[in-house]
């Protein structure tokens, strides 16, 4: 079996996802559902349909999410030690070669990645073509806008 990597940090957030799914959201659909009930005839009333899709939509995220940390691989990214080399966990600041723009990413597991928190899946094409460089490295990648050139200017594990 194909276990998953995931850092400790997102494993962490995603169980306590799971959690709040369990103990608070569930809970709370289930409450709005025998409201709803209560209002009679279920075949025009839209707050029980929206509150069945709601429940099976949670439903289906506690079902992901269990699915997803049993097989998952927890790394404690700051046990790792591959210096300046470009591995699963490592954050790396880079610098555009054209814009000459910093910005800064943590390589993480699929389930975890979240762009607008700068964590990029293992699996997508930067970090794809980050894996394995170092630090003061070249390296170009395929964007869907044009192929982008950056050099890795730090990698670090915290």
């Amino acid at each position: 079996m194909n276990r998953a990597p995931i850092t400790k940090v997102g494993s962490e957030r995603l169980r306590g996802e799971l959690d709040r799914l369990k103990s608070v959201e569930r809970p709370k659909i289930i409450a709005a559902i025998a409201e709803a009930r209560a209002h009679g005839d279920l075949k025009e009333n839209a707050e029980y349909h929206a509150a069945r899709e709601q429940q099976s939509f949670i439903e289906g995220r506690i079902a992901e999410l269990e699915a997803a940390l049993s097989t998952a691989e927890v790394i404690d990214v700051s046990r790792l030690s591959a210096g300046s080399k470009v591995v699963f966990g490592a954050t790396v600041a880079l610098e555009d070669e054209d814009s000459g723009e910093s910005v800064t990413y943590q390589i993480v597991g699929d389930l975890e990645a979240d762009i607008k928190q700068r964590l990029i899946a293992v699996s997508s094409p930067i970090a794809r073509a980050l894996i394995g460089k170092s630090a003061g490295d070249s390296f170009e990648f395929k964007a869907p806008n044009g192929t982008k050139r950056y050099e890795i200017t730090s990698v670090s594990y915290d």
